[in-house]
């Protein structure tokens, strides 16, 4: 799959300081990229290890 066509969305967290997240979602799982440098590859997640990362970010649990 080309990530590059998929619908990306930038981090809600995002402050504008450069330092944001982008995510896009398939039916598979997650693809997401670092906003700074779109020309790397964007790294991927099955369904299953997303929705335990978003669920240990929601709860606070990977610290600040």
């Amino acid at each position: 799959m080309d990530s590059n066509t998929l619908p990306w969305k930038t981090s809600s967290y995002s402050t504008g300081n450069g330092a944001c997240v982008e995510v896009a979602k398939t039916a598979g799982g997650a693809f997401f990229r670092d906003t700074k440098d779109r020309g790397i590859p964007a790294a991927a997640a099955s369904s299953a290890p997303w929705a335990a990362f978003v669920d240990a970010v929601k709860e606070g649990a990977l610290g600040a």
